[in-house]
């Protein structure tokens, strides 16, 4: 579970895992506040790159790729690091000053495997719907989810985007959370009082909960 690259993945998708591959250490340099990166993480404690902003400061290396892990900053290990304590650490690194990131690469032995085209039948004899996810975690089993109705899974896709956009990560599990806890909230504070309760520890600033209680209202009235 430990290698996943992603914490939730269809029914009708494969599932790949990171195999570790070769070690590189990159001395990277910040010319502006952000490096231009996006982190995710598979839930038990390995941070990877999930995309790389064109033109940014780290497009420029191109030693640097999507599917790194990103194993310690100035030889700092990161293993156990959740990816918002990775993107604030790389937020805090000063401007001017070059540190070092190691990275390792996966294995990529699996480029000429597809998605299935066809659904496949289940056990029962009924046709899979594409309507359910399978959630994989680092502890527990896994089991299935409806996905969201249509407001849930818009709004979760607006909060995500503000979470790359303020902490430099993408998480659906996470937006899906601050999405529950203000979906039936009447006003911002009530909202930030709820978040407050379940993701205290996330610090989030007043102008990113002002933007999410934003979101989520525009696409509950029908605005987005």
């Amino acid at each position: 579970m430990q290698k996943l690259l992603g914490g939730q993945i269809g029914l009708e998708d494969f599932i790949f895992a990171h195999v570790r591959g070769e070690t590189k250490e990159v001395e990277v340099t910040k010319t502006e506040d952000a490096l231009g990166l996006t982190i995710t993480d598979n839930g038990a404690g390995y941070a990877f790159i999930k995309r790389i902003k064109e033109g940014s400061t780290i497009d420029q290396l191109k030693t640097v790729c999507v599917g790194d892990h990103i194993e310690a900053i100035n030889e700092q290990s990161i293993v156990g690091c959740r990816h918002y304590e990775v993107a604030k650490m790389l937020k805090e690194q000063p401007r001017g000053i070059p540190f070092t990131l190691r990275l390792v690469e996966p294995k990529k032995a699996f480029d000429m495997i597809g998605m299935r085209t066809k659904a496949p039948k289940s056990s029962e004899g009924k046709m899979v719907n594409g309507k359910e996810t399978l959630r994989l975690r680092s502890k527990g089993a896994a089991i299935v989810q409806e996905v969201p109705n249509e407001f849930e899974e818009e709004a979760t896709k607006k909060v995500d985007d503000l979470l790359e956009s303020y902490m430099g990560i993408r998480d659906v599990e996470l937006a899906t959370t601050i999405v529950e806890a203000g979906k039936n909230k009447k006003n911002p504070d009530d909202f930030a009082e709820a978040l407050d309760s379940v993701l205290g520890d996330f610090a989030f600033p007043d102008v990113f909960l002002f933007d999410v209680w934003g979101a989520i209202r525009d696409v509950k009235n029908g605005r987005i």
